[in-house]
C-alpha cells in the first residue's frame, strides 16, 4: 500500500473520554470517540472516500492536534490551527465549516444551523450531517443543541457534551450565540 493512502492514528486520552486521531497527507481527517453509538461507522466512511487504510503510527499532525488537545482542555485554547481534511458531501462540507463558526462557549440549535446556512426547512439534513462529523472537537458539533436546550445525541455521549459545554463556559465563554438571518 502507497504511504499516501495510509491514515495514520494515535489514541489520546482526554479527561471526558478516549479519542482516535488519524492524519493523511500532512491534515487531520479523524478525531473520533473510541467509544460510540455507532461504532466503526465514521472509519468505514472515512476507509471508502478517502480510499485510505488505519495504521496505528505517530505522525507530526497527530502530534500536533494531541498537543493542542492538551491545552484545550486545561483552558489555554479557544481554537484548533490544525490542518483538517474533511471527507464527506458539499452539503456536509459546508455544515462542518458553519460548525467551525460556533465562537467558544456559545451554542447553536440545530435550526439555527440550518437557518445560517440559509436553508431553514434543512434541520434534519443538518442534525445528520453534524452526526457525519470525524473531527470532533476539531469542528466543534459539541456546540449544537436541542430546540429546547437539551444536549441532544453527541458521538461521544451526552456526558462528554456536557463536559466540553461546561469546559468552555468556566473559562469565559458566551452562554448563547445566534446567527443573524
Amino acid at each position: 500500500m502507497k504511504e499516501e493512502n495510509v491514515i495514520q492514528t494515535q489514541r489520546y486520552h482526554s479527561p471526558c473520554g478516549e479519542l482516535v486521531l488519524g492524519s493523511l497527507g500532512g491534515k487531520l481527517c479523524l478525531c473520533n470517540w473510541t467509544e460510540e453509538k455507532h461504532p466503526g461507522r465514521v472509519e468505514r466512511r472515512l476507509r471508502r472516500l478517502l480510499a485510505a487504510e488505519f495504521e496505528e503510527s505517530p505522525s507530526e499532525v497527530v502530534g500536533e492536534a494531541a498537543k493542542q488537545l492538551d491545552e484545550y482542555f486545561r483552558g489555554g485554547r479557544r481554537g484548533f490551527t490544525v490542518p483538517l481534511l474533511f471527507a464527506g458531501t458539499d452539503f456536509q462540507q459546508k455544515v462542518w465549516r458553519l460548525l467551525q463558526e460556533i465562537p467558544y462557549g456559545s451554542t447553536l440549535t440545530y435550526a439555527e444551523l440550518a437557518a445560517g446556512l440559509g436553508m431553514p426547512g434543512a434541520v434534519r439534513a443538518v442534525a445528520n450531517a453534524n452526526g457525519a462529523n470525524a473531527l470532533s472537537l476539531f469542528v466543534p458539533c459539541h456546540r449544537v443543541i436541542g430546540a429546547d436546550g437539551s444536549l441532544t445525541g453527541y458521538a461521544g455521549g451526552t456526558d462528554a457534551k456536557k463536559y466540553l459545554l461546561d469546559l468552555e463556559r468556566g473559562f469565559g465563554g458566551q452562554p448563547c450565540f445566534s446567527f443573524s438571518t
